[in-house]
């Protein structure tokens, strides 16, 4: 498994496995999660996504019943989670409506709440998850600053920014941000052309694929990106998930796939994507099936 420098000190793998239907296994218990971490580790996929509304903000507690149940597991791993969605279910749920909360107060106590919730002593990627359209930058630039400077966080980054919420955010910063997770798939192919995968290459920061395969609709389709996908699977031996993941990996601005399924055989296949090869032509089918049109 390749792997990609995050800062000095810190690289994560090149698939991210991705932990928002954690909860929402029918078997949560210590034992079955750390089967599934296992499984990723045999793989050398050692980075693991999660945030704090996952599974109604209790992804990250199942998660920890198996980091105390074992846990070796943790130095084995990097975890990254996020911040500032605050929504009216689990520990807000008196909460009167969904929003995003980038204050300094919010985003320290999310971190404390995290770290106890997987029973860790540091995160090492804290992501802000959502643009926030009252995010004081000065504010929300020096609460993360300084949890970089406490330990309790290795680095920091941002999940759903444009580029100008990146700047925005980055102008009012010390420590530099190093990652933006974005929607980007066979079925979301806007971030090839409007800027966002360009300014990410462009300043040397790798990208982190969520929805890879399309909130699972790239497995149950029967278009053109379906028929294109299986023709290049059948020659690769695999299926056409692995090409959905591959088409991201081939790219030059270093896209990381977080990919997230509770079934045990299918974590056992996410490295399959490392199984095939696209050419530029073979790259291109993929694009012109999933564009609808040939490109210009």
């Amino acid at each position: 498994m390749n792997r990609v420098k995050i800062t000095d000190g810190l690289d994560f793998s090149r698939i991210v496995y991705g932990m928002w239907r954690l909860a929402e296994a029918d078997d949560t218990s210590p034992a079955h999660v750390e089967a599934k971490i296992q499984s990723c580790l045999d793989q050398g996929i050692t980075t693991f996504d999660q945030a704090d509304i996952y599974g109604g903000y209790a992804a990250e507690a199942v998660m920890g019943t198996a980091l105390k149940a074992n846990p070796s597991l943790r130095n084995k791993m990097e975890i990254v989670t996020k911040c500032d969605i605050v929504a009216p279910v689990g520990r807000y749920e008196t909460t009167t409506v969904k929003h995003y909360d980038t204050s300094r107060t919010h985003i320290e106590a999310s971190v404390e709440h995290s770290l106890r919730e997987m029973s860790i002593d540091h995160i090492d990627l804290l992501l802000i998850h959502r643009p926030d359209p009252l995010m004081d930058h000065f504010e929300t630039g020096g609460a993360l600053d300084d949890l970089v400077a406490s330990g309790k966080v290795r680095s920091v980054g941002v999940s759903n920014f444009r580029p100008w919420d990146w700047e925005l955010l980055q102008s009012a910063m010390k420590t530099p941000l190093v990652t933006n997770q974005i929607e980007i798939s066979l079925g979301e192919i806007s971030p090839f052309t409007n800027g966002d995968l360009a300014f990410q290459q462009r300043i040397g920061t790798p990208i982190m694929a969520w929805s890879p395969l399309g909130g699972g609709s790239l497995m149950t389709g029967t278009g053109d990106v379906a028929k294109v996908a299986d023709e290049i699977a059948a020659q690769a031996g695999v299926d056409r998930s692995a090409v959905a993941v591959a088409f991201l990996l081939a790219h030059p601005a270093n896209i990381l796939p977080v990919m997230g399924t509770n079934n045990l055989d299918r974590i056992g296949r996410l490295s399959d994507a490392l199984k095939v090869k696209l050419d530029r032509e073979a790259w291109y089918r993929l694009y012109t099936a999933a564009l609808g049109n040939e490109v210009a």
